[in-house]
């Protein structure tokens, strides 16, 4: 599945699919023995798409490649938690959370009084994430707004419409986004995050490197996903999905450059020491074990 300009997506095709990868690294990792957060939802949206035909494909061939990838996800998940749990600890009562996918921050999260999280992604991934969590009895630890809307078009209307005060800190984040963006709408969402974002706001950020873009990392992705593909073909597993057909393969501009510029005090950890932070190192002697990529804590001074 290429992408076009307007597409959209169910949960279980497309970048819809790529959330229920993620949604089930996430109940790996709550499942372990001393796991970096707890999940109790993860489990549910996995076994909702599997009774609705979806089958879980494994992304990698090489288990060693595929954990250290859930390990990523595990770091990762744990770095936005804390950047919200902290956001909060420092008087940051609004949320949004950017392409929000299966994540369930609004419902296992320690939130302050009178917090309000608002999620934005595609009309059927939220749907299903309703459906799910309301079968379960999942109740928000804030209120808790739902934005349907693709941030290729106009989210910022949509946000205020669901009760967003531009004029109020916010805590945004974005997290396994912006490769699924054009490079001119990547430039495009952080102008409107820095349009709604009074003085005070938050910001993290999974951001993505030169190398990660590059034509060179973009081949080797592309052999090793075609190796897991026949893999799985050969021992009749599902069909693994190309990821990179999904993602925009574009230069673009550098985000702790461009916050930085634009009046944000940035501050930034690289995936590698991210995991080495939380005990989740990655193999010293696997090519590529983890995306390049650098996770940002900003404030709009």
């Amino acid at each position: 599945m290429s992408r076009t300009d307007d597409d959209s997506w169910d949960i279980t095709e497309g970048v819809g699919a790529t959330a229920l990868s993620v949604a089930r690294a996430r109940a790996v990792e709550a499942d372990a023995q001393c796991p970096l957060y707890l999940d109790p939802y993860a489990h549910f949206f996995v076994e909702a798409a599997v009774e609705a035909g979806w089958r879980s494909p494994f992304l990698d061939d090489n288990p060693v490649r595929a954990q250290a990838m859930a390990a990523y996800i595990a770091s990762r998940t744990k770095f936005f938690d804390e950047f919200f749990t902290t956001a909060g600890a420092n008087g940051l009562d609004q949320a949004v959370i950017l392409a929000a996918g299966l994540d369930t921050r609004a419902w296992r999260l320690p939130w302050i009084s009178d917090t309000t999280v608002y999620e934005i992604d595609q009309p059927k991934v939220l749907e299903f994430k309703e459906r799910v969590l309301a079968e379960h009895q999942a109740k928000p630890g804030a209120s808790y707004a739902a934005v349907a809307v693709d941030l290729r078009h106009d989210w910022p209307t949509a946000l205020r419409q669901a009760g967003f005060d531009p004029a109020t800190p916010t805590a945004w984040s974005a997290e396994g986004l912006l490769p699924y963006l054009p490079a001119a709408a990547q430039d495009a969402l952080f102008e409107q995050i820095d349009d709604l974002s009074a003085p005070g706001s938050r910001l993290s950020v999974e951001a993505f490197g030169e190398v990660f873009y590059s034509a060179e990392q973009l081949a080797r992705r592309q052999e090793r996903m075609a190796e897991a593909r026949r893999a799985a073909a050969e021992t009749g597993g599902p069909e693994i999905p190309d990821v990179t057909r999904l993602w925009y393969m574009e230069a673009r501009t550098d985000v702790h450059k461009w916050l930085t510029d634009h009046g944000w005090e940035v501050t930034a950890i690289s995936a590698v020491d991210l995991m080495e932070h939380y005990k989740r190192p990655a193999p010293d002697d696997l090519e590529d074990p983890v995306p390049d990529t650098v996770l940002l804590d900003a404030r709009k001074l």
